[in-house]
């Protein structure tokens, strides 16, 4: 029973130290194409970058991605731009055209990742001038939605004349989107933390006293943790764990009791990404 527990223990670790990384980058949206997790863009703003997108992906496959967050979670943008990036797969598998609009309004930090198939077209210098042409100046002003409305059409413009495509916008299809909160962004994370700590009571703890109360911290840890992401929201998923926690160290005491989990899917939507991956290639602005 001890080595199971440490075989136990190990992998709740090495769980828990490849999540963690992948909880500072964003998830996209269902929208996929708007990512508004700072809340700056308006909804004309949204409608417009969702309806020139699905035009431009049906011609070329090419996707121009706008993210907003509050905060880089320490991070730089160059490294956060990257992996945000591949994790959504942004632009054509094959192709690699894809284009990512990063924005961190707590760090004052803007970002134009290109991926490789159009790094030609948007050079490190083309997408500087685009950012110091049509952003930045809207930006220091904290017009959030003029500025990143501005660089996306500015961007949109240079990846149609690499296709030598025009993309009318009286022509555009209509998307009818209602779209996603983005205030709990990060709920995946704090499911799987309340899940790793009621394993561990539930593993670890020896009498009922000791399981209740290692539960109770670590709803309490969690609910710190990610306050600001909803009190209501962390206890209901605090107290779902831990009653989890609890029935596992019951099946444990009983020595005959067996547990087996299902599996947690994430929603799917008729937008997302095509594959594709950045090498690095863009340019940063501070404002």
């Amino acid at each position: 029973m001890k080595f199971c527990k440490r075989v136990c223990l190990l992998i709740i670790i090495f769980i828990l130290m490849v999540s963690v990384k992948s909880w500072a980058i964003v998830s996209p949206t269902n929208e996929f194409y708007i990512n508004d997790y700072a809340s700056v863009l308006s909804d004309e703003t949204k409608n417009y970058i969702m309806s020139t997108n699905v035009e431009l992906q049906k011609r070329t496959g090419a996707q121009i991605v706008v993210v907003t967050v509050k905060s880089l979670d320490g991070k730089s943008i160059e490294q956060y731009a990257t992996e945000l990036f591949r994790k959504f797969g942004i632009g054509d598998s094959s192709k690699n055209n894809g284009v990512l609009l990063l924005c961190s309004t707590g760090d004052r930090l803007f970002r134009i990742e290109v991926g490789y198939g159009l790094e030609g077209t948007l050079t490190d210098g083309k997408t500087g001038r685009i950012q110091d042409t049509y952003i930045i100046p809207y930006l220091k002003n904290n017009n959030y939605d003029e500025g990143i409305k501005n660089g996306f059409s500015a961007v949109l413009q240079e990846v149609s004349n690499e296709y030598g495509i025009e993309i009318d916008e009286q022509e555009l299809p209509n998307v009818a989107v209602n779209y996603t909160s983005t205030k709990d962004d990060n709920s995946e994370g704090i499911l799987i933390i309340y899940l790793l700590f009621a394993i561990f009571g539930g593993i670890f703890a020896k009498s009922w006293i000791k399981r209740l109360v290692y539960l109770g911290m670590s709803m309490g840890t969690a609910c710190i943790l990610y306050f600001a992401l909803g009190i209501k929201q962390a206890i209901i998923y605090g107290i779902s764990m831990s009653v989890m926690g609890i029935i596992m160290s019951v099946g444990e005491k009983g020595g005959g009791g067996s547990w087996s989990g299902g599996s947690f899917g994430g929603g799917s939507s008729g937008f997302s990404g095509g594959g594709g991956s950045s090498g690095g290639g863009g340019s940063t602005r501070g404002f």
